[in-house]
């Protein structure tokens, strides 16, 4: 550091560095970054607008006198006011639910029953590999679940499909779901026996591979067996 300015930020895995870095005469200090391997949990919350109360909401923000109280002011001023009212407002009108993670990501046609039932498909595989339940059980254990799973997604594609025009997003994201598709290759091997691993390489090797097969499936059986 010079002048109380930092010049330089650099980075090393070294326990302990004394003096100064080379021929510089910039100071050094030494810290160290911990890092706790117990999860943390978010404790965002976010509005819960399926249980607010609009009515109340319209009639709180409906009895201030907006002439008398914005009189006067300017354009920053009025705006804190109204902000002022409006959270106030919100405060009391619209309630907060605790905002779910990515890994609380759950199917639309989930529900705790479900849930339940995974979880003991789950505990009957890991006891039937432990040898503590009978393979009978288990596979018992299994089609419950599974035939409970596949009736919950036939009744929520009924209802969406019966609900598209009263509620069309719900719909729309339901399907975006079910398009999702693999973003990446993983690595492919050329004719050489070494992996490619860059996009252009792999395009090239499918390429290649689809006109291999194509000629293949053209030559005759003459041909493929001189």
């Amino acid at each position: 550091m010079r002048r109380g300015a930092m010049l330089d930020l650099i980075l090393t895995n070294k326990e302990k560095l004394k003096g100064s870095l080379g021929c510089s005469d910039h100071e050094m200090v030494e810290f160290k970054i911990l890092r706790t391997a117990r999860r943390v949990h978010s404790k965002l919350t976010t509005l819960d607008f399926r249980r607010a109360d609009f009515g109340l909401f319209r009639d709180l923000l409906g009895r201030i006198p907006w002439d008398k109280a914005l009189e006067g002011r300017g354009a920053q001023d009025s705006w804190l006011i109204f902000k002022g009212h409006l959270l106030q407002a919100q405060e009391r009108c619209i309630p907060t639910k605790r905002k779910s993670g990515k890994n609380a990501w759950r199917p639309a046609w989930m529900n705790k029953e479900l849930l339940d039932k995974v979880k003991q498909k789950k505990e009957a595989c890991r006891g039937w590999k432990q040898g503590q339940v009978a393979w009978e059980d288990y596979r018992e254990t299994v089609r419950a679940a599974r035939k409970q799973v596949r009736k919950a997604k036939a009744l929520i594609e009924i209802s969406l499909s019966r609900d598209v025009k009263d509620n069309k997003k719900r719909f729309y994201r339901y399907v975006s779901d079910k398009r999702k598709a693999m973003e990446n290759v993983g690595s492919l091997q050329n004719e050489t026996g070494n992996l490619v691993t860059q996009d252009m390489e792999k395009s090239e090797v499918l390429n290649e591979y689809l006109r291999n097969l194509k000629v293949h499936k053209s030559m005759g059986p003459d041909e493929m067996h001189p």
